[in-house]
């Protein structure tokens, strides 16, 4: 059994799709058709930079699912449905929205623009400056939680991403997140360090986003997937819209639950992880998460063709 993922932000580099774009012609309508969506030439941005430009939320998270559905449309093209290669889809927070698009259930426009109206109001929650995120190696989730709590003292410090074992990511007021990274290192940590990121993304200080994407969710039509969806915040499938729409509102403050929706994964037969899109984090967990697991990224023309020439 396989299942296809979707990268989520950090994943971004100029150049990313333009291969995609330029050998296949559904490949180049995706790109087309988000630029229209958004009333602007995203493509350029993310095919010749700057780069600063592209980092930003509310560019690199409609860019990256540009990339991701490119990806699927290419494959769609050369025979390859998603429905049918794969028995569940995920996405690593913003991928929930690329595996949504790339299953069917949400259309590639109103993705795009949910995904401009998520990275603005993620960005907006918090002043730059009052929040942090930092990543915690060698602590499991139990002991990152443990961490978080000790450093809060009052201020919010929670567990945003449980990517991998031993690999946490904290997120909430910048002076907690400070106290967390001497707390880890006290309680042996590997490493405990800040990340370069412009706000502190899934935990109770993104409410004000919740609530905006709360608003933009109800405006947009979501059917069910092709194929089951695992949510971040669920870790077993779903396929009713309601529930989808949902879960998405509760996924801006809540925990990427990522090693235990794999982990739930390889425990109904998943044997493969397909990253399907720009750059090949998911990938490099997948192992790491379950040693039966293989993971493939997908992102170049080559590594399209070599996937539908396996699944022929």
């Amino acid at each position: 059994m396989r299942a296809f993922v979707f990268p989520g932000q950090g994943s971004q580099a100029v150049g990313m799709g333009k291969e995609l774009a330029e050998a296949y012609p559904a490949a180049r309508a995706v790109f087309d058709e988000v630029d229209e969506a958004l009333g602007e030439k995203l493509s350029s941005l993310m095919w010749d930079g700057p780069a600063d430009q592209l980092t930003l939320t509310e560019n690199a998270q409609p860019a990256l699912m540009a990339v991701s559905i490119a990806a699927v449309r290419a494959l769609a093209e050369k025979g390859v449905d998603v429905g049918q290669a794969a028995s569940f889809v995920a996405g690593h927070s913003l991928g929930e929205y690329s595996a949504l698009a790339g299953a069917g259930a949400l259309k590639l426009g109103d993705a795009a623009r949910l995904l401009r109206t998520r990275g603005r109001a993620m960005q907006q929650a918090v002043p730059v400056g009052v929040g942090a995120m930092a990543a915690l190696i060698g602590l499991d989730l139990d002991a990152a939680r443990t961490v978080a709590e000790e450093a809060a003292q009052g201020d919010v410090c929670e567990a945003a991403n449980d990517n991998a074992p031993g690999q946490v990511v904290i997120s909430g007021h910048a002076a907690a997140i400070d106290r967390a990274v001497v707390i880890a290192k006290e309680k042996g940590a590997k490493r405990a360090m800040k990340l370069p990121v412009s706000a502190p993304f899934h935990c109770a200080l993104m409410q004000p986003a919740a609530d905006a994407m709360r608003d933009a969710l109800a405006a947009v039509e979501i059917t069910a997937p092709v194929t089951p969806i695992v949510p971040n915040v669920k870790t077993s499938a779903e396929s009713d819209p309601e529930e989808i729409r949902r879960l998405l509102v509760e996924q801006v403050t809540g925990s990427v639950r990522w090693r235990e929706s794999v982990s739930w994964m390889a425990g109904q037969g998943v044997t493969e992880l397909v990253e399907i899109g720009a750059g090949k984090v998911l990938t490099g967990m997948a192992r790491r998460i379950d040693p039966n697991l293989t993971g493939r990224a997908i992102n170049t023309p080559a590594d399209l063709d070599d996937l539908a020439a396996g699944l022929a």
